[in-house]
């Protein structure tokens, strides 16, 4: 098992309960291809860079979890795809 770091940058204009849902999906997709969330972080609301759809700020999630080689290419197909999520990235962590 490898270890991985999914952030993701959530619409800042959703309710509470919806950013929660968009994060429990994506631990949910994690889980289902076999792998294990170890650690969420929540940052919060923080201002982009850039503008990304029209959009200045986001809610920002990092989430920690372990899993085999297969997995981040699902999880990617998954999440490129899913509403309210502005920018992602997958990145392996160093053992």
């Amino acid at each position: 098992m490898r270890k991985y770091e999914l952030a993701l940058v959530v619409n800042a204009k959703l309710e509470d309960e919806a950013r929660d849902a968009v994060v429990e999906k994506a631990k949910g997709y994690i889980t289902r291809y076999n792998g294990t969330v170890t650690e969420v972080e929540e940052w919060g609301k923080k201002r982009l860079a850039y503008e990304i759809q029209k959009m200045y700020e986001g809610f920002y999630y990092f989430i920690q979890f372990e899993a085999d080689e297969t997995c981040p290419a699902e999880l990617e197909r998954h999440v490129r795809i899913m509403d309210n999520v502005l920018r992602y990235l997958i990145v392996k962590k160093e053992a």
